[in-house]
């Protein structure tokens, strides 16, 4: 790494606060200097870029057309800076880290929720999350595992599976008596809740049953099946949502199951790594220890 064209972080940091605040007085307060160096390092950066960064317009600094350009890519590099040490510090005492991608909706009712047994068995491994909804390359982002939907394909990693889905239509109790929805054919006066992400899903359900409707398409837009699970609860239309993230609604009878006709999907839930971290530590042990949670549960389904 060449590191002649690196400016010092304290300097970066002051000119990203000076820009922030219009002002170096400002900025020198946040950061406990004075006002002259806060000024000498703005100098001292304007001379290794060769540009102005600032010109002084009544009691303030305002960024130059250059400036703003900077700035942008300075404070990328600064939030970076900043999250590589958190993710650092998470390797602290000799822990091990784990940052895992998630699909929101699946992290939020499947996986929290069988979690605790993991750290239970791994009380040394930290997991950290950040949601990412479609394939990514791991060599690009500092991401260990993946929860993927979808087919078994991603480029320089390994797919492991977890479970199938079974899609099923659900509403609101109020609402089924109210519309009397006991067959598909009475649809036509009911809202449906479409899902942003899988646009098509309500069209492959009445293909699947063979019923009819004259808007499948046409409905409240949600880009989570949490979303649409509430807003079935709240009785606002009917939801196509994977039955395992909706069984606790329907346990509790807020949302009931309609007309007996689930989809299941040529789609499946994976847990993906990538093939360059295969058999380390803490990314073998939480791959081991989901693919049996899902078999686990696929299997209690199948007795039920």
């Amino acid at each position: 790494m060449r590191h002649r064209f690196l400016p010092p972080i304290p300097t970066l940091t002051a000119f990203e606060a000076a820009a922030r605040h219009q002002n170096f007085s400002r900025a020198a307060e946040e950061l406990h200097l004075t006002q002259g160096a806060v000024s000498r390092q703005i100098r001292h950066l304007e001379e290794q870029v060769g540009i102005e960064l600032f010109e002084r317009v009544r009691q303030k600094v305002v960024l130059t057309d250059g400036g703003r350009l900077y700035l942008a890519d300075v404070r990328q590099v600064l939030q970076a800076l900043s999250e590589a040490t958190q993710r650092a510090m998470t390797y602290g005492g000799g822990a091990g880290s784990l940052q895992l991608a998630v699909l929101p909706t699946f992290a939020i009712r499947w996986l929290m929720p069988r979690l605790p047994d993991f750290l239970d068995r791994f009380p040394d491994t930290t997991v950290n999350f950040v949601t990412r909804i479609a394939p990514f390359d791991f060599e690009a982002e500092p991401l260990d595992v993946a929860i993927h939907y979808g087919d078994p394909v991603w480029p320089g990693a390994i797919c492991e599976h977890l479970m199938d889905e079974e899609v099923v239509p659900v509403c609101s109790p109020a609402l089924r008596d109210r519309h009397g929805l006991t067959t598909p054919d009475r649809l036509g006066n009911v809202p449906l809740l479409q899902q942003s992400t899988r646009p098509h899903l309500w069209t492959e359900w009445l293909e699947m049953t063979g019923a009819s409707h004259p808007a499948p398409f046409k409905g409240p837009r949600f880009e989570q099946f949490t979303m649409i699970a509430e807003a079935a609860s709240a009785g606002l239309g009917i939801g196509l949502v994977p039955r395992f993230l909706a069984l606790d609604e329907i346990a509790d009878g807020r949302l009931v199951e309609l007309f007996g006709k689930p989809m299941t999907s040529d789609k499946a839930y994976y847990v993906v790594y990538p093939e360059t971290k295969a058999g380390v530590g803490a990314i073998t042990a939480f791959v081991r220890w989901i693919v049996a949670a899902a078999r686990t549960d696929s299997a209690v389904s199948s007795k039920a």
